[in-house]
């Protein structure tokens, strides 16, 4: 691999260059393995006779000239071009032919077993956009783009610029705004495309042939239009690339990018099957989330890789935002709470935290990794604290400041803390800035009350930032809840009796007091954090503990359940709450939960954490039969709400362990039918099917015919899913092979390969792979970072919760590996330890 651009190169070349466009020209004509690239780079050097370079990994080189003058490919070393002597006005052409991948990196080629039609997309960041054609690949070069492409005759192409098929059969895009090369893009292939206009903004929607059924076009312009209209209310400048297509391409490594005027998602987004309204919310969510990026990211663009939170948290935060208000999801808060936030705080707790606005990334291959929780959900809701504490009013004022001062150009934190403090006078933005952005890890807040005779003496928080550094502890503006019991229909209700606001200061303290409360009843429970407007690990007292294990499911606010659901599970991961008492929790409160992100997050944990990973084997079955009677009380008592009953199934299926459960899994299949649940559409099908593999009760026959009856791209995953997940030797052997001969497995396919190999239910099919994982995993890294991090974080053996495992992976570590692998091993392995701690507790 080439390479990385280390910060002082970039740093270097911003200095010396002004690159004022790109010409780039496609030829998607050559054959199966390789396209043409021609680019011509026009750009400006301050110090004229000064040398730099420029970037490309090219199959071939066919042709370089700088200002005329031919240069010599032997200089082409390591991914870079020398570019020396250079004059004040320069240039530079470079004639290539360059490879398509299977890896979702730079030029994407894939070809649909559905109907055989092939497809190809860019994907350029982080720092790809050299994949593709010749460029001085950093996001603080930006400079106009102008790209044609050659494509078969029955393609649709599109790309950042507005575009048409010329009488000779090009497709010539219009010029974009100076964008960075990492926001380069074109998709193309014989899609299916539905064209609408609102506002004045040119929409498109993208997707391949086979999809057309499930490409919800009225629902996914609903959404676009919703969010286009709010952006433009909340930002003084309106959407400034000119036309809006979105595309949905395969195997996208990504849930979507930010590519300006050419938003490329992942087509996992049309659904195939039946979904749950927490999945139509999600892409709700991330269609407002890219948008927000034509703003934060595409018109002002971050310096270096440090401030990619500049990007990523504030399109968390706004996509989060603007769909609560413009669309019928009006509680995503509850769905970020209970599934984004516990990413980010997962995040914050391992060695390889690091603060919102990172520092240090000194090259692109550490700038890979801060791709994270911490970036997107600690930082959206490091933003919404910044929201409550500053007003909305004067944040938004800030960030149409930022907007205004470096529209088309690059800023970075110290440029948006100058636009919020001007907005803000009042307030010590820099401060608050420092203990929030500046600082990594989580701060604890623990409920403090003395009663008498039912009555509140005294009432506090105590507050400390990271253990080891309490000083660290950050302010925090939030909500407490005092919670009664009062009755209600068949039983009794938590109704909140009032909410405290509430400023605890930076730095911490021993205890924060609470106005009001002394002499007051005491409340059943008291909730800090109410509402989730901070970022913090919340415990509460032992007496509002005992109220939220007998009556969690009684209290009325959804959010609060979702903050006391999301600290119970952050208790089990700190070894504070028993998992016995989580799953006690799960199996009195699940049954009657209504908001079916809560349903889906807690089944996955309590299946996918406590029973493969928390909990010793000989406790295992007890546990899975639990969470499997869980599921059976949710689907009998659940009448009105096919999405809880859907989560229900899912969760039935991957609890599904005796022969009894094998029966009713064969019959379901037979039948295409769940009892008293939904049909067993493809999804369904191949879930159950996994679970039988898993449990070697299929042959690959069967799996042989089910990918005939559903021979899509999701079929073929589905296939390869089950395939690894046989317990034979042979199958085994084979599905190991795949995945670790380079290029043998498409990324996908390699993802779905990984996530059916090893299977809790039967350790022993699998035991010698764990000593050869640690072995073979190294080598990965001459693979790519994509591949690295597949095999790195979804192949981990997490299941092999013992010492032995933890030494193997601890070895492992001390390798020379690439930053993608060391960070994906070096974060599972803490999420392994804490499962051995567990398991020995």
């Amino acid at each position: 691999m080439p390479a990385p651009l280390t910060r002082t190169e970039a740093q270097d070349r911003a200095r010396l260059l002004n690159v004022h466009s790109y010409t780039v020209h496609l030829d998607l004509t050559r054959g199966e393995e390789v396209f043409g690239s021609t680019t011509v780079i026009r750009f400006g050097c301050a110090e004229p006779g000064a040398t730099t370079f420029a970037e490309l990994r090219p199959a071939r080189l066919r042709r370089l000239t700088l200002n005329g003058a031919d240069l010599d490919p032997a200089s082409f070393d390591d991914g870079r071009l020398p570019l020396a002597d250079l004059a004040a006005d320069n240039e530079l052409r470079v004639e290539a032919d360059m490879y398509y991948t299977r890896t979702g990196e730079g030029m994407h080629r894939f070809t649909d077993p559905a109907d055989g039609e092939v497809y190809v997309y860019t994907q350029c960041a982080p720092d790809e956009a050299d994949r593709v054609f010749a460029c001085f690949d950093q996001p603080d070069l930006k400079a106009v783009l102008e790209i044609s492409v050659t494509a078969p005759p029955h393609w649709t192409v599109v790309s950042n610029g507005a575009g048409e098929r010329t009488e000779d059969g090009r497709w010539e895009f219009a010029p974009t705004p100076p964008i960075s090369t990492y926001l380069a893009a074109v998709v193309g292939g014989p899609m299916h495309s539905v064209r609408a206009e609102h506002d004045g903004v040119p929409l498109g929607l993208h997707c391949r042939r086979s999809l057309a059924p499930y490409l919800d076009a009225e629902e996914i312009f609903d959404i676009t239009r919703r969010s286009l209209d709010r952006y433009h209310d909340l930002f003084d400048e309106r959407y400034p690339f000119g036309k809006y297509d979105q595309a949905f391409v395969p195997e996208f490594n990504f849930g979507a990018m930010e590519n300006p005027g050419c938003v490329t998602f992942r087509d996992d987004l049309l659904f195939r099957s039946a979904v749950t309204d927490t999945e139509r919310e999600t892409r709700a969510i991330v269609i407002a989330h890219e948008m927000a990026h034509m703003w934060f990211g595409d018109l002002v663009t971050m310096r270096w890789w440090d401030d990619l939170w500049l990007n990523e948290s504030f399109a968390e935060y706004m996509g989060h935002q603007v769909i609560s208000e413009v669309s019928r999801f009006t509680t995503t808060w509850t769905g970020f709470a209970i599934r984004r936030k516990a990413w980010g705080y997962d995040a914050d707790q391992r060695p390889s935290t690091h603060p919102v606005a990172a520092q240090g990334l000194e090259d692109t291959a550490t700038a890979r990794v801060a791709f994270d929780g911490i970036s997107y959900a600690k930082g959206a809701s490091v933003l919404r604290q910044l929201v409550a504490w500053l007003g909305e009013e004067a944040f938004l004022a800030g960030v149409n400041a930022h907007f205004a001062r470096h529209r088309f150009g690059n800023a970075d934190l110290n440029d948006l803390l100058d636009a919020l403090a001007g907005a803000a006078p009042d307030r010590d933005v820099r401060s608050w800035a420092e203990r929030w952005l500046r600082s990594s890890g989580v701060d604890t807040l623990r409920a403090e009350i003395e009663e008498q005779d039912g009555a509140v003496v005294s009432a506090g928080i105590a507050h400390t930032g990271t253990p080891g550094a309490p000083s660290s502890a950050r302010p925090h503006r939030i909500f407490v809840g005092l919670y009664d019991r009062a009755a209600g229909d068949g039983g009794y209700r938590l109704t909140r009796r009032d909410r405290i606001g509430v400023d605890l200061p930076a730095g911490g303290a021993d205890r924060t007091a609470l106005p009001g409360l002394a002499g007051a009843a005491r409340p059943d429970l008291l909730v800090i954090n109410d509402d989730d407007l901070s970022y913090a690990k919340v415990r509460p007292d032992l007496r509002s503990w005992e109220t939220v294990a007998a009556g969690l499911s009684a209290i009325e606010d959804q959010l609060t359940r979702a903050v006391l659901w999301n600290t119970a599970r952050d208790m089990v991961r700190d070894g504070e709450l028993p998992t016995a008492d989580f799953l006690a929790l799960v199996e009195t409160h699940l049954p009657a939960e209504p908001v079916v992100s809560v349903v889906e997050a807690m089944l996955a944990f309590a299946r996918e954490q406590i029973a493969d990973r928390y909990l010793v084997p000989e406790r295992r079955s007890a546990a899975i039969a639990t969470l499997a009677e869980v599921c059976r009380r949710i689907i009998r008592t659940t009448d009105d709400d096919p999405g809880i009953r859907l989560a229900a199934v899912r969760g039935l299926i991957r609890c599904s362990s005796t022969p009894d459960d094998v029966a009713a899994l064969r019959e379901w299949l037979r039948a295409e039918r769940v009892p008293g649940g939904p049909d067993l559409d493809p999804e369904l099908r191949w879930k159950a099917l996994l679970q039988l593999s898993a449990l070697g009760e299929v042959s690959e026959q069967e799996i042989a015919e089910e990918l005939a009856r559903d021979p899509s791209a999701t079929g073929c995953l589905g296939a390869a899913r089950c395939g690894a997940a046989l317990p034979g030797r042979d199958t085994k052997e084979r599905a190991w092979q795949q995945m670790f001969t380079d290029g043998a497995l498409s990324n996908h396919l390699l993802i779905a390969t990984a996530e059916g190999f090893w299977q809790p239910a039967m350790p022993e099919t699998t035991d010698g792979y764990v000593r050869r994982y640690f072995e073979e995993v190294p080598a990965a890294g001459k693979r790519g970072p994509t591949v690295a991090t597949v095999l790195g974080r979804v192949l981990f053996p997490a299941h092999a919760a013992t010492e032995e495992t933890v030494q193997a992976a601890e070895r492992c570590l001390e390798e020379d590996l690439i930053p993608a692998l060391h960070r994906a091993l070096a974060d599972q392995l803490d999420d392994l330890r804490r499962a051995v701690r567990i398991r020995e507790s």
